[in-house]
């Protein structure tokens, strides 16, 4: 948001989904959150790895990139593989040339919000 950080991703996406989790809902303000998969090693940072923060959840949950000069959400990943990241649709610069296929954790969904008759293959927890 801020232009402090600035990466590129050297491989097209391999995937992406959308995310009802209450964690994402909570992070993004938002009732479910966009999210590319990326082949691991892909992103390459440009500038500003001083500004990138993680939430590190207690329970073993994918760790949460942030930036800490003005919080934009930029990937998630797991505690164990620094590699393997899920990048935020909102943090390309432009399209990241892939759509959602399927919805996770909609066991989760916002009550306020109803998830959209879109055909997308919709799981109760994590997409197997």
């Amino acid at each position: 948001m801020c232009g402090g950080v600035r990466f590129e991703v050297d491989e097209p996406p391999v995937g992406a989904s959308w995310c009802h989790c209450t964690r994402c809902q909570r992070r993004t303000g938002v009732a479910a959150s966009a999210q590319a998969s990326i082949v691991p090693g892909s992103l390459r940072l440009l500038q500003g790895e001083e500004l990138i923060g993680y939430f590190k959840p207690a329970d073993r949950g994918w760790w949460k990139g942030f930036c800490t000069a003005c919080g934009a959400q930029l990937w998630s990943r797991p505690p164990d593989d620094d590699q393997r990241k899920s990048v935020r649709f909102g943090a390309f610069d432009s399209d990241p040339g892939v759509r959602p296929s399927y919805r996770q954790f909609v066991a989760y969904a916002a009550s306020w919000d109803s998830i959209p008759d879109d055909g997308l293959p919709r799981y109760p927890e994590r997409a197997p």
